[in-house]
Formats: C-alpha cells, structure tokens, sequence
C-alpha cells in the first residue's frame, strides 16, 4: 500500500519488532488492559495486541483507506475502530477511563502526541511509542546530558521514562532517512502534589530557548525569587539543572500583578 506523504506514513513491516512493541506494554495492575492504539495503518503491531489474552483494545486511524482493511483482519474489532485524526479527539470522551497509549507514532507529530499525553496523564497512564531515536533518547535523558531539554524535564516529572530499543529504517516501507527508537512511559505520582503543569513547562521551555547561557539570564524574563532558591541555582546552566530543581524554580515564580 503507498503511503501518504500527508500522513507522514512509514509502514512497520519488521514483525519482530511489532511482537517487541505490543509486548512492552504492562497489563499488570495499576495499567490494566485497556490499550488505545494511534494509527495501527494496515495492522502489523494490531495483531500482537489483539493476541494479548484478555486486552480491550481501541483503534485510531486517520487514514481513510484503513478502517476497511482493519475490520477484514480482525473482525471482532469492527466496533473499537475511530476514524479520527488523534490531535482533534478529545480524550475525556473516549470510551476508557484510564488506558495505555501504544503506536508507531508519525515522525512530525511525535512530539505534539507526548505533550497530548502529559496533559491527559491522569487518563493516559503508560505510553510504548515509537519515535525518531533522536526525540525517544531526548525524552528519556538525563539531566546533565546533551539532549537533555524540554521534552525531558516535563515527560520525567510525570512518567518514569525508558528508551528499550532501537528500530532500523529497513523495518519500514517506504524506509525512513532515520533510526527509530521504542520508550516506555509509565505514570509516576510522586511529584503532583508539588508541580503546576503550566508553571513547569513555562520555566522549563523559557530556560531551555537560551540553554547556553547560566540559568539567571535565561530567566531574567520571568520573576523568581531567587531568594528561596539555592544560592548556586542561578550560575547554573539549564542542562545541568535536575527535575527537582526545575519544580523548585516553578514553585517560586512571583505573582505577576
């Protein structure tokens, strides 16, 4: 089947690791076996999910071409397939309470589904995706690191982040120009009752915009008390900044009048 290039489409066709995928996802308590899967296309990961004993699983395609093709294969999926495009659905309606999002995720909107994800936390509890490396092994960084940044600070702060294997490009058709990598993000509680989203990610995306230059300059544009804060934090330079640090920052912006 040709792809679209609209869609931003590399067909998985590598069966190993569409097996590998469909197995990192935890239907173990707390996850449970609700499983949603973005853009299954022809359903080389769809059948290693729907032979998982006991998994309730849903389809989201937005390939007009799919559906049809997808009930054929797996029949008693005929209801559980939603021709939508995932950036318009809006989470709180889907049919599950609390679910695993799994998918081979198109390349120019990976990084849009995980802040999806992070805002729908307490519905979205466990993601396996599949991204560029280059975005997986940023998302999972630690701090101190080159890749290290924006994707890695507010992805940690509410998932326990795991890069679990690479994907060559010859496990796709058409092949990608890139190395693709699989994570795991499994939901973590032990920061929420200290961390306001918005704040976080403003503080986080306003110090990583000038990385190179030392913490007090790259925040010069929001009010902190710096104060309350370690006296090293400000010479410090955004990579070199922990999770920890980065939700203290957040929780001493001043109330702008």
């Amino acid at each position: 089947m040709r792809k679209k290039k609209s869609l931003g489409q590399h067909f998985l066709i590598d069966m190993s690791v569409a097996e590998d995928t469909a197995n990192a996802v935890s239907l173990e308590p707390p996850f449970g076996n609700q499983v949603v899967e973005l853009g299954p296309g022809t359903g080389v990961l769809t059948q290693y999910l729907v032979e998982r004993a006991g998994i309730d699983l849903l389809l989201i395609e937005l390939d007009d071409r799919m559906p049809e093709l997808l009930v054929r294969k797996f029949p008693s999926l005929e209801n559980k397939i939603l021709h939508q495009d995932f950036m318009k659905v809006s989470i709180e309606n889907l049919p599950f309470d609390k679910f695993s999002l799994v998918g081979n995720f198109p390349y120019n909107i990976s990084s849009q589904i995980l802040f999806i994800t992070i805002e729908n936390r307490d519905r979205i509890h466990q993601m396996v995706g599949m991204f560029q490396k280059e975005v997986a092994k940023r998302i999972c960084a630690p701090h101190g690191s080159k890749t290290y940044g924006i994707l890695s600070v507010l992805a940690q702060a509410f998932f326990k982040t795991e890069y679990l294997f690479d994907v060559p490009a010859h496990s796709f058709a058409p092949p990608p120009k890139v190395v693709s990598g699989v994570i795991r993000l499994e939901r973590r509680y032990d920061y929420d009752d200290r961390v306001d989203y918005k704040k976080l990610r403003r503080v986080v995306k306003t110090a990583f915009s000038q990385r190179r230059k030392k913490l007090s300059n790259a925040l010069k544009e929001v009010p902190i008390n710096w104060e309350a804060l370690p006296a090293d934090l400000p010479s410090l330079r955004p990579d070199n900044i922990s999770l920890e640090s980065y939700i203290l920052l957040s929780n001493n912006i001043l109330v702008e009048s």
